[in-house]
């Protein structure tokens, strides 16, 4: 072979053409990543895409919904709640999703999976746990204005403001009424939120989108009950629970039915107070004057816990609570209106624990749920009753533990010149003592403490940019609400950043009779799932 036709071997030679062709290479795979990229980009739907495909997912999904209303979820009955979650493994698994019962004694939960392929050349997909829950409150069928709590009736306001039922056949033809309601238990707490996913799933997989995250969804059996199993069931399946973000798909948007994201919760602790007096029940004409009514007593002590503004005067009880000024500021961007709010709660004025709605709720509280104590009405008699039993309810913060708060009250109450006994005072302890009681307080358990993600946290600044992606605005950002879901069993187990995305209208009369849910936010609330679904996670 001629010289000038020899190949070069020469090491610089060899080296250019190894980078010629890494170079080839890499171009081409990042131009397939890129087309990837596009595609997926492409297949996105927009906010009026969204709009769109939510109202005919909607419409397609009212027979299953009313279907799932039908069967009875009272928390305290294991047949009803077997039912469900026989009925909605199969709903998922129709889908793809890989969905079974998970083991909870006579009331099992429902875990499902779904894991879209990963495109050649991309990224992983973050995983987010959908937390909702299949059981309901217990009903009192005559307090409905309608046959059955457990047969879904539409309803349309008349001009004087009352419900009427129009035919459940308006709901499966023709154009309905955002207005209009649906009226059965589980309609909006928590059946609802559970088929808006599911809806929001189909419409997605028929515009061929695929997720933008893996999804694991876990759906609690006995959420109405204050979740008691639910820390265990996490522990026996961790593996199968781990994400990198929770949602929770419960409790009612903010009043103003703008599309809300809410970053915590309060904790809640029962506790139960009781001040002594004689041994039996006195004759008040014989003994008034000379034995100590523990009815006033307790009156008195309960007094003591609060002053006329509202505010807890046990030393130390707030202290740990301290909001920053970008706390303040989100709080400030809550369009409340607290005119219109004590209209409709009738009161004229609010305590004074924080400088508005939601700053109130930051703080834990202190609340007198009950009062026991002899008798009144015709069954009243001139006794002194030998004792008085209280009822309180403390609404935990994260920066204040149940132990912490139930500790406080405990000093409080030894500071009132009370000895606490155990159960009931023997007869040494009501010699030896003035003034004798009794606190006793319920186990803590992961739905006693309260828990928060910072609104700067990934997953806080995530579900913000679908929200405006999907509304063109921004949403309602609340820093943490009043009250209490199971969110402390996950995030104690789990470690997973969470938060709360209610999509049902503020007014639906939730735990209550008459429960029911707004077509317009059952829309919309398809439209936000979708929105979630197809962003990823990053």
């Amino acid at each position: 072979m001629p010289e000038d036709n020899m190949p070069d071997f020469s090491p610089l030679h060899v080296w250019s053409a190894r980078i010629k062709r890494v170079a080839r290479s890499s171009i081409a795979a990042s131009v397939a990543v890129l087309c990837a990229t596009a595609a997926a980009h492409a297949a996105a739907l927009d906010s009026a895409q969204l709009a769109q495909a939510a109202d005919r997912a909607a419409a397609a999904s009212y027979r299953e919904w009313v279907e799932l209303l039908a069967i009875p979820n009272d928390a305290t009955v294991p047949a009803d709640i077997q039912k469900n979650a026989d009925w909605l493994v199969k709903a998922f698994d129709r889908r793809g999703f890989q969905a079974r019962s998970l083991g909870n004694g006579d009331k099992p939960m429902v875990y499902a999976e779904y894991r879209a392929p990963v495109a050649a050349g991309g990224a992983p997909r973050k995983t987010v746990l959908f937390y909702m829950h299949l059981d309901g409150q217990s009903v009192t069928p005559s307090q409905w204005a309608q046959k059955s709590p457990w047969e879904a009736t539409l309803k349309a306001r008349s001009a004087d403001g009352k419900w009427e039922p129009l035919p459940l056949e308006k709901l499966y033809g023709g154009q309905v009424d955002p207005e209009w309601r649906l009226f059965a238990r589980s309609s909006s707490d928590d059946k609802g939120p559970i088929v808006m996913f599911l809806a929001a799933f189909d419409a997605l997989k028929a515009a061929g989108v695929d997720p933008g995250v893996d999804i694991k969804v876990l759906l609690d059996s006995e959420e109405e009950k204050g979740s008691p199993s639910l820390g265990r069931v996490i522990a026996e399946n961790l593996a199968l629970l781990r994400n990198d973000g929770m949602i929770i798909f419960d409790g009612p948007m903010h009043q103003s039915n703008q599309p809300t994201l809410v970053f915590g919760n309060r904790g809640i602790q029962l506790v139960q107070l009781k001040v002594f007096g004689a041994s039996q029940g006195l004759h008040s004409g014989h003994y008034g004057n000379y034995s100590a009514n523990p009815v006033q007593r307790m009156a008195s002590l309960l007094a003591s816990m609060k002053d006329d503004s509202g505010r807890v005067t046990i030393p130390g009880y707030y202290s740990a609570v301290k909001i920053d000024d970008r706390a303040r500021k989100v709080m400030a961007a809550v369009p409340d209106d607290e005119a219109a709010l004590k209209r409709r709660l009738g009161i004229a004025t609010t305590e004074k624990v924080g400088a508005n709605y939601q700053e109130a709720m930051q703080y834990p509280s202190l609340n007198v749920r009950g009062i026991v104590a002899g008798d009144v009405g015709p069954k009243a008699r001139t006794i002194i009753p030998e004792v008085a039993i209280a009822d309180i309810d403390i609404r935990t913060v994260p920066e204040t533990t149940p132990e912490s708060l139930v500790a406080m009250l405990r000093a409080h109450i030894e500071k009132q010149g009370y000895h606490l006994v155990n159960g009931e005072p023997t007869a040494e302890e009501r010699t030896r003592y003035a003034k004798l009681a009794a606190l006793s307080a319920d186990e803590v358990s992961a739905s006693s403490s309260a828990a928060r993600t910072d609104l700067n946290a990934p997953i806080s600044r995530w579900l913000q940019s679908v929200m405006q992606d999907t509304y063109g605005k921004p949403p309602v950002q609340i820093r943490m609400m009043g009250g209490t879901v199971p969110t402390g069993a996950a995030v104690q187990a789990l470690k997973s950043p969470f938060v709360i995305v209610p999509l049902v209208n503020a007014d639906n009369n939730q735990h209550s009779f008459d429960e029911n849910m707004r077509l317009g936010n059952y829309r919309d609330g398809i439209r936000t799932v979708m929105g979630i679904l197809q962003t990823p996670f990053k």
